[in-house]
């Protein structure tokens, strides 16, 4: 029966109403649509990984930066239950550039990476020298010999969005929210403005409005009452910040489970960090050393740590190890009593931890977690009657499904269709719509949004392209050119404008692992930039960003930051961040410099013509944007020849700065 339940409803149509025969026609092309895209997806990413480790030599591998060779293998510890495990050269020397980074998920092996004995870990840090792996159990003789490691793939992503698509249009979990997304309704528009019917929901909650503006607050007011809502936040309007505000007014209305989840771990906990100031117990799913540091507290393994039952865990595990370690001495009958008694003792550890858990989950008022966390294992069972996915334009429709699919009555989506859409590596997902949200498929379905406009973050100079590039010229600055004065250290083209452009030709080479771009010279002005900047004394290296749409330009001025001072601790550089525009989708700095990379004769941008890409570029900064590229090359994109137009009739190109 329960398979029966379950199953996609695949219904003999011919005799049927023809509004009934297209909506279930609809439903089974839907469904088939994604899941052939998220097989091709994982099928092309899964050869992509093969075909790199079955072809390419060690030095291509390592001028890619994808695999790490003649590692020596140390216990680090533990972390919330997983075993740590650092890798270093011999020597301790400093690691080649590689581009392992945190909450990456690897292949640890000695020689075969597709071999049995590969081992999956995640990447828990990096540092200059070692990078430290996180595991259920150590590898046997792990400090003896050598280790290669290699990145891997994400099965797990695949597997939980096909199950969600399966229990999206399975009859036990069809409900008004999934008609309306499906967009199998009279009026698209009404439907989401209906309440969402969810009962013990109490009427008239007052929220601290007087944070919000008057958008914001509509935002809210709408969210605590519609079954579907859609909420645009351009760069700085304070999407994030709305989006808590939501969660503590369903929270002040409802003792409903809620479920809060975004698609990258830096805006999940960007929401857990605003609940938690609320005072909200919000519990975090995850594996803790993919939570910021100082938010680790929330997650799961932190509050079992503190729990009322764990001095009787660990008891119990003491007594068990105990056993364990006397047992081979043993013989005979006293044996298999002790054997007994050992997996009686496994038994009560299992038994208290899993109460430890739904004790720390029943009492929590927010669940949070990325989109494909919240297919975790530890939720199932449990359903929530309202959902709110921030960064909701960063997700595939299959990844968002996996939320929903828990029981969700009541949804609210935030995003930004304008900034960057979802990550898809295949070209084939693509061309089936895995690149579009849910979000703005809502959107051209005639979904109404709530816009914010009033943006706290840029320089009213900084705001001002982007406003009418990408939003018409709605955006209203809530800062004033007071707030944002220029930083000191460079001579801007216009103190009251604080953007320049630096107009450097020439440069472009294919990074030294022969897939990506960069440009030494380019490279060169950033690191003069970044003097001037820091001889000003008013900011400091961790008010600088470095954007570059290329990764191979991030790790060239990485690599140059590292030969000219160091980016550790005690480092010339520590605290300025590098990476791609993809990587600062979500963030901001006080100062951000942004090196282009192409130019060549033939004006090919290659990977600039996203406007989505620019528009996230350019909103990074607060006080101050400096960009660093070839004008020639640049306007071959439309809207970059838009930009630099803009640039050259507000007089802001750096050319004095090219004579430093």
């Amino acid at each position: 029966m329960a398979e029966e339940r379950n199953r996609i409803r695949r219904i003999d149509t011919s005799n049927s109403d023809d509004e009934i025969r297209t909506g279930i026609r609809k439903s089974q092309n839907y469904h088939a649509n994604f899941i052939e895209a998220i097989r091709v997806e994982l099928e092309d990413e899964m050869a992509q990984v093969e075909s790199r480790l079955n072809t390419w030599n060690k030095n291509r591998l390592l001028a890619h930066g994808v695999s790490l060779f003649q590692l020596k293998a140390r216990s680090a510890g533990w972390m919330y239950g997983q075993r740590l495990l650092r890798l270093t050269l011999e020597g301790k020397g400093v690691l080649p550039s590689h581009r392992f980074k945190h909450g990456d998920i690897v292949l640890l092996s000695r020689s075969d990476p597709l071999g049995k004995d590969a081992i999956e870990a995640v990447v828990a840090s990096r540092s200059r020298n070692s990078i430290r792996l996180a595991m259920g159990e150590l590898p046997k003789g792990h400090r003896q010999g050598y280790w290669r490691l290699d990145r891997g793939a994400n099965r797990i992503a695949h597997d939980r969005m096909r199950d969600a698509l399966n229990s999206f249009l399975s009859d036990e979990n069809s409900t008004e929210l999934s008609t309306l997304l499906l967009g199998q309704v009279r009026d698209i528009q009404d439907a989401g403005e209906t309440s969402h019917g969810i009962k013990g929901i109490r009427k008239n909650v007052s929220y601290d409005s007087n944070q919000l503006n008057e958008i914001q607050n509509n935002a809210v007011t709408n969210a605590m009452t519609h079954r579907l809502s859609l909420i645009q936040g351009p760069p700085g309007t304070g999407k994030t910040f709305t989006a808590v505000r939501i969660l503590q007014g369903w929270v002040k209305n409802s003792s409903a489970p809620i479920l809060a989840v975004a698609e990258s771990n830096v805006a999940v906990d960007n929401i857990l960090e605003g609940l938690l100031s609320l005072g909200i117990n919000a519990v975090r799913l995850g594996q803790p050393f993919k939570v910021r540091e100082s938010l680790r507290k929330a997650t799961i393994d932190a509050k079992m740590e503190n729990h009322r039952l764990r001095k009787d865990l660990d008891v119990i595990l003491d007594l068990n190890e105990d056993l364990a370690r006397k047992i081979p001495g043993m013989k005979g009958k006293d044996k298999g009593l002790a054997h007994r008694d050992l997996k009686r003792g496994w038994n009560d550890a299992r038994r208290i931890e899993q109460q430890m858990k739904d004790d720390i989950l029943d009492n929590a008022e927010v669940i949070c977690a990325t989109c494909i966390g919240s297919g975790h294992i530890l939720l199932d069972g449990r359903r929530f009657p309202r959902v709110l996915i921030d960064e909701a334009t960063q997700a595939t429709e299959p990844a968002t499904l996996i939320p929903i699919v828990r029981g969700c009555r009541q949804l609210v989506l935030v995003g930004d269709h304008k900034q960057l859409p979802p990550t898809v590596i295949s070209t084939r997902a693509e061309e089936m719509g895995l690149n579009k949200s849910l979000f703005e498929r809502l959107i051209e379905l005639g979904v109404n949004s709530t816009m914010l406009v009033e943006q706290y973050r840029m320089h009213p100079c900084i705001a001002e392209f982007p406003s009418r590039q990408s939003y018409n010229g709605l955006l209203k600055n809530a800062v004033s050119k007071e707030m944002r004065l220029a930083p000191n250290g460079i001579i801007w083209p216009d103190f009251d404008n604080p953007v320049a452009f630096l107009p450097v030709e020439g440069g472009e080479v294919v990074s030294e692992d022969g897939h990506s771009r960069a440009n030494p010279s380019e490279a060169g002005w950033v690191l003069q930039m970044l003097d001037s900047l820091l001889e000003g004394g008013d900011i400091s290296t961790t008010d600088i960003g470095i954007i570059s749409p290329y990764n191979g330009q991030v790790r060239a001025i990485h690599d140059l930051l590292e030969s000219s001072g160091g980016m550790e601790k005690d480092g010339r550089w520590n605290g300025i961040e590098v990476r791609s525009v993809d990587g600062y989708q979500g963030r901001e700095k006080e100062v951000i410099i942004l090196s282009a990379v192409r130019s060549n004769p033939d004006g090919n941008v290659g990977f600039l013509d996203d406007s989505r890409r620019l528009n996230v570029a350019l909103t990074r900064a607060k006080r101050g944007l400096i960009v660093i590229g070839d004008p020639k090359t640049l306007r071959n994109q439309r809207d970059w020849d838009f930009w630099l137009t803009w640039v050259e009739e507000k007089n802001l190109i750096g050319w004095h700065l090219l004579q430093m």
